[in-house]
């Protein structure tokens, strides 16, 4: 089995001095939220191989809290082709795994994650809200071999939902 968990970065400051919306920071409720969500995949025991970031700011700093708070052990890795990337963008991402990793971390952005876990579990058409996390289990064991239509949503967490 191999499990993907999409993780969208948290909510970010409109208000903040930043020159592009790739330099977008988080306020104060995004930081908060991921912290929250690194301890929660933590008490869940299925903490990622592997963490693959959007280089944009605000996902960074997620996952960076995140990993931090949740005592994450696993290596992070930046990829420029998840800030904007189709979900046939990220599925090549995907699909590039090393076959060792069995769980790996995706943090990044909507409405790209949304539509990825709808064409991944054939339908599953979901509200991702910001520093939400969801598991796609797929029946395969190799990460080529993944494929759109044949995974399964096994749980999505939001943040506001944790206390």
């Amino acid at each position: 089995m191999k499990s993907i968990i999409l993780f969208r970065h948290g909510k970010s400051d409109w208000y903040a001095d930043y020159d592009v919306d790739h330099n977008r920071p988080l306020a104060k409720r995004g930081i908060k939220a991921a912290k929250k969500m690194g301890v929660f995949l933590s008490e869940l025991g299925q903490l990622p191989d592997i963490a693959v970031s959007s280089t944009a700011i605000r996902a960074k700093t997620t996952v960076g809290l995140a990993m931090d708070a949740g005592d994450w052990t696993c290596p992070l890795e930046l990829d420029p082709t998840i800030y904007g990337g189709s979900p046939n963008v990220l599925l090549h991402l995907v699909q590039k795994q090393d076959d060792t990793l069995n769980i790996i971390c995706l943090v990044g952005h909507e409405p790209n994650f949304s539509m990825f876990i709808s064409m991944a579990t054939h339908g599953s058409n979901i509200r991702f809200p910001t520093a939400a996390m969801a598991e796609i289990d797929f029946a395969v064991t190799s990460w080529k071999d993944v494929r759109f239509g044949e995974g399964k949503l096994a749980w999505l967490q939001r943040p506001k939902e944790l206390k």
